[in-house]
């Protein structure tokens, strides 16, 4: 992990290989360490790029407001630091895809493509936002566990939870370990998001959506309809996984990732 400063906070970023660049941002409350088999796999071919958000991992939360478009900036500045210059491919899962929306609205000559992994364009409804607002008190108040035990059955499959409880267990010890500002400043951050759902007509960057089969989080039924609004995307459905298809399916993943990123499209 190289460290880099970003408005006078120390962010840890992963970043190796060579190649085109592929920037890794990941969900809610975890770090860059849930892309783990993706940054193995392609690190062979490309430059793989892989940040804690603000507030998570090794990042510091610093004394900023944390929104969206916060997390946006990071990234910019992350690539300005890392000296990367070429339009990225950005994929994102659930938070990680709330953060690519307000990239792509503020930084689109820095994407060559996007991949919209387990998200959602909508906002909060209020009741929703009101839940969030409530968890980051309980955070702050009470540390991260109770916010482990609730998460953790929805983030994962069936399959998953049966078949492979070390990658289940290693997902809860992240949230357990999490800073509790850095959450809490995620859960109102989130709360406040704007909705995405009109920009998706005029997305121009390739784009392809990936959702597990089993995701309760961000359901087949609502990232198809992301897909069918985006021009020329293409949705892929990860079969044993839930919201988090990258770690539970990660062959059936980084195969439809090389498909699309080896297609002869223009950024």
């Amino acid at each position: 992990m190289k460290k880099i400063p970003i408005r006078g906070s120390e962010f840890a970023v992963f970043d190796e290989g060579d190649g085109p660049p592929l920037l890794f941002v990941h969900g809610f409350p975890l770090d860059h360490a849930m892309w783990r088999d993706q940054l193995a796999e392609f690190a062979a071919e490309y430059r793989v790029i892989a940040p804690d958000l603000r507030g998570f991992g090794s990042s510091e939360v610093g004394d900023v407001a944390v929104t969206m478009e916060q997390f946006a900036d990071d990234l910019a500045a992350a690539l300005d630091a890392l000296g990367v210059t070429e339009p990225v491919t950005l994929i994102g899962l659930s938070m990680g895809g709330y953060v690519a929306w307000q990239f792509l609205r503020k930084y689109r000559r820095r994407l060559r493509a996007m991949v919209l992994c387990d998200t959602r364009a909508a906002a909060d409804s209020p009741d929703a936002a009101e839940n969030r607002l409530k968890s980051a008190e309980a955070v702050l108040a009470e540390g991260t566990e109770a916010l482990a035990r609730a998460m953790v059955p929805k983030l994962f499959g069936k399959q998953t939870i049966r078949a492979r409880p070390a990658v289940v267990d290693a997902v809860r010890n992240v949230i357990l370990q999490a800073n509790p500002q850095g959450v809490a400043a995620a859960q109102r951050a989130m709360a406040a998001r704007p909705d995405a759902t009109s920009m998706l007509g005029a997305i121009d960057v390739p784009t392809l959506v990936v959702v597990g089969e089993d995701d309760v989080i961000s359901p087949l039924e609502e990232m198809r309809r992301i897909a069918e609004a985006i021009p020329g995307s293409r949705l892929v459905v990860i079969p044993d996984a839930g919201h988090m298809s990258p770690l539970e399916n990660p062959a059936a993943f980084n195969a439809a990732l090389r498909e699309f990123l080896q297609r002869p499209f223009k950024g």
